[in-house]
């Protein structure tokens, strides 16, 4: 597990509090959980994190990236993620708040927290059903789940992760997602003046996908300097 937590703006410094919240067996050599700070960067991940993500798979079967948050703007591991679940607690919003934030476009899976709530946690799951279908998204499932004793909804979380993962085609996913974090990349470091070199956002993804599909994001990041001469 990867989790990433917010910078503090006055001190810079993070908490990094996940590795001491999550219950597990240190001696356990399956399973390992990372903090990362986020620092100054946007887009919901740390620096690292996807270097981390794309190593770990070679040595676990499964990769958890936990972000600071999803929002307008936080949404970069749309980019990394083979599959994302977009956590939502009852009462943080109605349907239109759902739609402001900017996140219904994002998870393949939606997942209801604190379920024993009852009638605030159904409230949750029919406004996020209903942002769903305001977007066109009526295929994505909206699951509610509940750690308090006896736990409810993890295996139906579990099957609906799963149904998802099977229908991709994971070699075609992981490499528009690199070509997508190399362009991101780009972006951030060479700005606007750096995509117009390129030709506009549009002749970019066309260079991206002229680009051999097993290089790594640093690589295509240097094609796409070559090409625009920066």
């Amino acid at each position: 597990m990867l989790a990433v937590d917010p910078s503090s703006k006055r001190s810079g410094g993070s908490l990094l509090g996940d590795r001491v919240r999550i219950q597990h067996d240190p001696k356990d050599d399956a399973v390992l959980i990372r903090s990362t700070a986020a620092g100054t960067r946007l887009g919901g991940l740390a620096e690292p994190t996807r270097d981390a993500a794309q190593a770990l798979t070679a040595a676990f079967d499964i990769v958890v990236v936990e972000t600071v948050g999803v929002g307008q703007s936080e949404t970069d591991v749309e980019e990394l993620c083979d599959t994302v679940a977009v956590v939502v607690q009852p009462g943080s919003g109605d349907t239109l708040q759902f739609l402001k934030a900017g996140i219904m476009e994002v998870p393949d899976v939606l997942v209801v927290t604190k379920a024993d709530m009852g009638d605030a946690a159904m409230r949750a799951r029919r406004d996020l059903a209903a942002a769903l279908r305001a977007v066109g998204s009526r295929d994505t499932p909206v699951v509610a789940v509940s750690s308090i004793p006896p736990p409810s909804g993890i295996e139906e979380l579990a099957q609906a992760l799963d149904a998802h993962r099977a229908d991709l085609d994971i070699e075609a996913v992981r490499t528009r997602m690199r070509r997508m974090a190399a362009l991101s990349a780009f972006a951030a470091e060479h700005g606007e003046a750096g995509m117009r070199a390129l030709g506009g956002r549009r002749e970019a993804e066309r260079l991206l996908g002229e680009q051999d599909p097993q290089l790594a994001v640093p690589e295509v990041v240097a094609a796409l300097k070559a090409k625009a001469a920066v």
